[in-house]
């Protein structure tokens, strides 16, 4: 069979973690008329895509592909990076940037 004509399902989305190895979670936002109301509601589904890589980090839009089953969960797989999110290191108040040591507080 030729597998070239074969068209995969897709979906863009945003990763919320990326804690597993070799594993993201993208939650895929899609914005939906309620049936009976007809007002705007907001569906949001998670999603278990594989990186091999691990390039994808969290707060990123990424597309994610329809695979075959990789795990119990796992039924996707990492297509592209769309958007880096900006990492934003934390500053904490009690750390002696010189030391890298926790301060006493009196």
């Amino acid at each position: 069979m030729a597998e070239t004509a074969q068209h995969k399902n897709e979906k863009v989305g945003l990763v919320v973690s990326n804690k597993m190895a070799k594993t993201i979670v993208v939650e895929v936002t899609r914005r939906v008329p309620h049936p009976i109301y007809k007002r705007i509601v907001t569906h949001r589904k998670k999603f278990y895509a594989h990186d091999e890589e691990n390039t994808a980090l969290v707060g990123d839009t990424v597309r994610i592909i329809e695979a075959r089953p990789m795990s119990k969960l796992k039924r996707w797989a990492l297509g592209e990076v769309v958007r880096r999110a900006v990492q934003v290191e934390t500053v904490d108040k009690n750390t002696d940037t010189a030391t890298g040591r926790r301060q006493r507080t009196k």
